[in-house]
């Protein structure tokens, strides 16, 4: 069985100035109550959970600041509260949102870039595990847009119970056309009801499949370094692709894509033998009773790259909401110091799944950690290096909108209702007209 015990005993690292009794003197104001935080967030319970821990510890660790957090179903929710509230009472200070993809990097006019806040409240001695040549939560310039809490990955999750079942070797092909040949073995050996299924059918079948194929997923440098407007040209790469998942739906070897939480329930309670999902589920399949798992990387093609890419960086930050006096942003800048710090930044690494926060975080994680979770910190350590300009990000204009226009196409087309070229074909066409909005 799959440990659920989290490893926290820290490694030796240099000294930092980030102890609770000095956070509490350098950010103390002169006032008898505490200046509250509010925080507006969207994450799954188990995450939540995690979160609240941490906020709890801050609250009790001193007395000029308390954190008071409101949850939301999603983090569109949090967005159209956050831009709906006019007045500061109103408004938080802090709000999960996710990264946007906007050319300008915010697109947002009710937030403050991180960088502003960090000049005048700088989190000393922290070494940001991803760096600036990454665009996930970072304007043109790499300077950081928000802080980078909730960023993760698309993997695969792979129950090992199921594949010892299938005489299989307990870890799954990297190569599609591999996966496929094992995907049948599972079906005929105990997984029939669901050999594999997907919460994520944007970010496996377009966006990453571009990626970790090592090729561009929209022209002019994927919307970073040219100043036309971005072209989705779905070749036959992703034709051939999308063709293959629509006949896996048809023979039942995917199970079509489920949201909200189907897909992963399924997984944590073994029902599923691969699981193609975020790798912020991580924490909750540790916890999950029974569930003997791994984790490798998304799919790809060797006849198109010789080795996997990486996949993009995705997901959501706490932004900060402008807008509110000097003492309430001081008192938001204490609690981002607080969560940096190597001991919190690592419990929230290694409890949730997100991505490390600093370097320290992931340096502070023992190996006992990793015992267990397939390929996990292969794929975690991909990004303390340089980034390849496959999988730097992109920028593309109303992509939330574009993003939820791609989903419905591959929905229909996985539903057996469409072609994938008609399908590809259509939604690169009007992806183009909506960027010109």
């Amino acid at each position: 069985m799959n440990q659920t015990g989290i490893a926290r005993k820290a490694r030796p690292v240099r000294a930092f100035a980030w102890a609770t009794v000095a956070l509490a003197s350098v950010f103390s104001v002169s006032a008898s109550a505490a200046t509250d935080i509010r925080v507006w967030h969207a994450l799954s319970p188990h995450n939540a959970s995690v979160f609240e821990n941490l906020v709890n510890d801050f609250n009790r660790s001193q007395s000029d600041f308390k954190v008071k957090l409101k949850a939301f179903n999603s983090v569109a929710e949090v967005e159209k509260a956050v831009a709906s509230a006019k007045k500061r009472e109103d408004r938080p200070h802090l709000a999960q949102l996710e990264e946007n993809r906007a050319p300008d990097g915010a697109a947002r006019s009710y937030v403050q870039p991180l960088y502003v806040m960090l000049a005048n409240h700088p989190i000393k001695g922290a070494d940001w595990f991803v760096s600036g040549e990454n665009a996930f939560a970072r304007d043109g310039k790499g300077r950081l847009l928000a802080f980078p809490y909730m960023a993760e990955v698309p993997v695969m999750y792979y129950n090992i119970d199921a594949f010892k079942k299938a005489n299989l070797s307990p870890q799954p092909a990297r190569a599609w056309s591999d996966l496929q040949a094992q995907l049948v073995t599972l079906a005929n050996n105990g997984s029939r009801s669901c050999p594999l299924t997907s919460d994520q059918p944007v970010s496996i079948n377009l966006e990453n499949l571009a990626a970790v194929n090592k090729v561009p997923y929209t022209t002019e440098g994927n919307g970073l370094t040219g100043r036309g407007t971005p072209v989705f040209k779905f070749d036959s790469l992703y034709v051939r692709h999308l063709s293959m998942m629509i006949s896996w739906v048809r023979s039942e070897l995917m199970v079509k894509p489920e949201f909200n939480e189907a897909a992963t329930k399924r997984f944590a309670k073994g029902e599923c033998a691969i699981l193609l999902s975020m790798s912020g589920h991580l924490g909750e399949f540790r916890s999950a009773s029974r569930l003997n798992f791994g984790v490798s990387g998304i799919p790809y093609y060797p006849e198109v790259a010789k080795q996997p890419g990486n996949p993009f960086l995705t997901g959501s930050a706490l932004w900060v909401i402008s807008g509110q006096s000097k003492d309430s942003d001081t008192a938001t800048a204490s609690f981002l110091n607080f969560l940096a710090q190597p001991k919190q930044a690592a419990r929230w690494y290694q409890e949730t799944g997100y991505l490390p926060v600093t370097q320290q975080a992931f340096q502070e994680t023992a190996k006992s950690y990793y015992r267990n979770l397939g390929d996990w910190p292969t794929l975690v350590s991909a990004y303390t290096g340089k980034t390849d300009a496959a999988s730097r990000g992109f920028r593309v204009k109303n992509y939330p909108e574009i993003r939820d226009m791609f989903h419905q196409r591959i929905m229909t087309a996985l539903s057996g209702q469409q072609t994938a070229m008609t399908t590809l074909s259509s939604a690169s066409k009007d992806a183009t007209h909506m960027m010109k909005r």
